[in-house]
């Protein structure tokens, strides 16, 4: 189990500036070879090599464009934005694929998630007493249900309960819906530019 006492330590700011730029490398590559960039890990330096969860979250003048991410480290970092770059531009179902006419206006931003740890929570009340409005990130779960908000959804949903009921309708579950069966985890992200 991870707690914040195991949480990577934040990039540089040429790490971080490596992501961006590989980011939009791999949407401008998609957009002509309909796959994203093909990266070697080993090619970039230690943090960038190690298994990161990422997302990806494109804006177009100030509006969500596109949005795709994994909860769990399965790949190196730099592997895991390039894939959720492109995803997010061509494979968000919410979208249409982005063209290259939207390219000069897009803006690209990069969360990487720290591992999640599960919260022991007893009810509703119980847990939004216990969130950090604009630094969680949630993830709820229950048999085939599961949604999460990353810390940067607090911008529009700033009231805690208000942020958990709006998450259980992502998940597909009624927004007034509380179950001893339901799980809880939260994490931080490290999000930039």
């Amino acid at each position: 189990m991870s707690s914040p006492d195991t949480d990577p330590p934040p990039l540089c700011d040429k790490d971080r500036k490596t992501l961006l730029s590989l980011a939009e490398q791999s949407i401008r590559y998609g957009l002509q070879h309909h796959h994203p960039l093909p990266v070697d890990s080993a090619a970039y330096p230690p943090p960038l090599q190690e298994p990161r969860a990422s997302f990806v979250t494109l804006l177009l003048q100030g509006q969500l464009r596109g949005c795709i991410g994994h909860l769990e480290a399965t790949q190196a970092t730099v592997l895991d934005v390039v894939a959720n770059a492109y995803s997010a531009a061509f494979e968000d179902p919410r979208f249409a694929a982005l063209c290259a006419a939207e390219l000069p206006q897009l803006e690209i931003h990069i969360s990487l998630l720290t591992p999640a740890y599960p919260l022991t929570v007893a009810s509703e009340e119980e847990l939004v007493g216990m969130l950090h409005p604009g630094e969680d990130g949630l993830i709820l779960e229950e048999d085939l249900h599961r949604g999460t908000f990353l810390p940067s959804v607090w911008k529009q949903l700033p009231e805690p309960r208000e942020f958990v009921r709006q998450l259980k309708l992502k998940a597909g579950l009624p927004a007034g819906y509380w179950s001893e069966k339901m799980r809880v985890s939260r994490y931080t992200t490290e999000s930039f530019p």
